[in-house]
């Protein structure tokens, strides 16, 4: 009977855990490349035309957020108005990606 308690526990400890590291965050950072990160290497362009570039040679989207750089998913139109600029983006963070549900223009 105690391990049946422990054990339902355990997994709804669990499940609860999961739902909270999934749950929508606020990041806010500039839309780059994964590639170039916060760095852009290419000389002569604005980080948002080495953005568009890099994602054109197949490169994704990526927010870089202080010393990270997350790949972002979601709608790449979208990404590519952003690009080069600072944003406040709400979604899902699963380690080093973001699902995004929205992107709005951030404070320069």
């Amino acid at each position: 009977m105690r391990l049946r308690i422990s054990t339902l526990f355990l997994s709804v400890a669990l499940c609860v855990g999961t739902a909270f590291a999934q749950s929508g965050k606020i990041i806010t950072g500039t839309v780059t490349d994964a590639m170039c990160g916060a760095h852009h290497m290419m000389q002569g362009k604005t980080r948002a035309q080495c953005t568009r570039e890099c994602v054109k040679e197949g490169s994704d989207f990526a927010l870089a957020s202080g010393d990270k750089v997350y790949i972002l998913k979601g709608d790449k139109s979208q990404f590519d108005k952003f690009a080069g600029q600072n944003v406040t983006i709400k979604g899902k963070v699963e380690g080093k990606t973001i699902t995004v549900d929205s992107i709005a223009a951030g404070k320069s």
